[in-house]
């Protein structure tokens, strides 16, 4: 199968030596996407709704450029500081999605990039 890189303005350039996202076959692979701003690279500040909403506008402009949505999602993972914000990040993960979300998992880790307090990742469906 060939494996195609996936990469848009629109969503924050790569930090390091990693894709934006990669499609092979039906199927998109994103990095994991912190609450960058793509035009600025700066954070969107420390509010746990304000960096989860940024995380989901990153992903939903790199699932546009490979032809997909968020509402093809599979599988979210959610990587957090404090599992005490889970009840916030909820309110604004669960805005992105309709009656039948994607799977997902939720991490607490000690440590982000930029000390961030969210990072999520995706795998998404292309609809042939």
């Amino acid at each position: 199968m060939t494996r195609t890189i996936i990469s848009t303005d629109k969503s924050p350039a790569a930090i390091g030596p990693y894709s934006q996202a990669v499609q092979v076959g039906n199927l998109v692979f994103t990095s994991g996407q912190i609450p960058l701003v793509p035009e600025s690279m700066e954070l969107v500040g420390q509010d746990i709704q304000a960096q989860t909403k940024q995380c989901m506008e990153n992903l939903k402009a790199i699932l546009e450029q490979a032809g997909t949505s968020l509402d093809n999602c599979i599988k979210l993972t959610l990587f957090i500081k404090d599992m005490d914000q889970f009840g916030a990040i909820n309110e604004v993960y669960g805005s992105y999605f309709g009656d039948n979300p994607p799977a997902r998992s939720c991490v607490e880790v000690a440590r982000l990039p930029k000390d961030v307090n969210i990072e999520i990742e995706a795998i998404a469906l292309i609809k042939q």
